[in-house]
């Protein structure tokens, strides 16, 4: 009898992982995502790419195609600009290794663990710390809902789904859907205009009590370098949002701030251009302004989404995230209970 042939155990677990990550894929099967507002406009290829990342070009034209990619249950060419409320149904697709979700930390699933601020049969709402994107791609292979599918001894965790969008840099209550009816509901009270989400901003300079209300349209743009700016522009879409000075700090105001509509960096752009850069804003703040705060330690964005209303089968509940400890020693504010 021939002796066993050595076991590469490297390999083996190895091959085990890669088997385990194809069955994940094969086990979240088809997914639909629902387009919302700030994505209306978008060509359904760029709109596909940016959830498939790593997925060849070629191969998703295939999918376009072949009618596997189908936008309100309709085949669609790849030049189609989705519209918001539009379903899009995106087939079950083995992306490339370099692509995938790594597995999330210990540290990092006990974090985000403890940041759940209410959970039941739908929801689950979690205070998201700054610094964590919400999902991953652009550079970041793993952000908060690819980590919370991981979390151990929840059969439900592997179907979580982002509900809406938070900044990397910013704090707060960030919502997301258990259920496939849970996640339309929430759209489409979004595009009615039914929930409502406050937000905490502290800013440079005394905010005039009169500045209830801005409403300047904003457009995207991409910089040569690839980064993304968001400006205030005639030709831009819409936008609007409410203050409600709180208090003065150190020649600074904090700020309830409620959006009424949801445009990337609505908030940041807004305050910059009324003339009042958030604390901290790395993109549209300003660096000077914040160096004194800097010097003291305090070098985060000073944006935190306080809380946001879910809709409830025949309600609204309204779920509040507390401000994150690296606030603490210069903003202090009561829970609104």
């Amino acid at each position: 009898m021939l002796p066993p042939l050595p076991v590469n155990h490297a390999a083996v677990d190895h091959d085990e992982r890669r088997i385990a990550v194809f069955m994940s894929i094969i086990h979240h099967s088809v997914r639909f995502v629902t387009v919302e507002a700030e994505q209306q406009g978008q060509r359904i290829d760029n709109f596909l790419a940016a959830r498939l990342k790593g997925l060849p070009r070629t191969r998703l034209y295939r999918l376009l195609r072949k009618g596997e990619v189908r936008v309100n249950k309709r085949r669609v060419k790849p030049e189609y600009r989705v519209v918001e409320g539009d379903n899009v149904r995106i087939p079950p697709v083995q992306l490339p290794a370099e692509g995938e979700a790594r597995p999330a930390g210990s540290q990092l699933l006990a974090l985000l663990e403890r940041a759940i601020v209410f959970e039941d049969e739908q929801w689950m709402v979690v205070n998201k710390p700054a610094g964590i994107a919400v999902h991953g791609g652009s550079g970041e292979s793993l952000g908060v809902v690819e980590a919370l599918r991981q979390l151990p001894g929840r059969a439900d965790a592997a179907r979580l789904e982002l509900c809406h969008r938070l900044d990397k840099d910013t704090s707060g209550a960030l919502v997301l859907a258990k259920k496939r009816a849970a996640l339309k509901r929430f759209h489409q009270a979004l595009r009615e205009k039914q929930l409502q989400k406050h937000y905490l901003a502290l800013v440079h300079g005394r905010w005039p009590a009169s500045l209830a209300r801005l409403n300047a349209p904003l457009q995207k743009n991409v910089l040569q370098s690839g980064e993304r700016m968001v400006r205030v522009a005639a030709e831009g879409k819409p936008s609007e949002t409410l203050f409600s000075p709180l208090q003065q700090i150190e020649g600074c105001t904090l700020l309830q701030v409620q959006p009424v509509t949801g445009r990337t960096h609505q908030i940041r752009v807004h305050c910059q251009a009324a003339g009042y850069p958030i604390v901290g804003d790395p993109k549209y703040g300003d660096s000077a302004l914040d160096r004194p705060l800097k010097a003291r330690g305090y070098r985060h964005l000073f944006l935190h989404a306080r809380s946001i209303t879910l809709p409830d089968a025949d309600s609204f509940r309204r779920v509040q995230a507390a401000l994150p400890d690296c606030w603490s020693g210069l903003v202090a504010i009561e829970d609104e209970g």
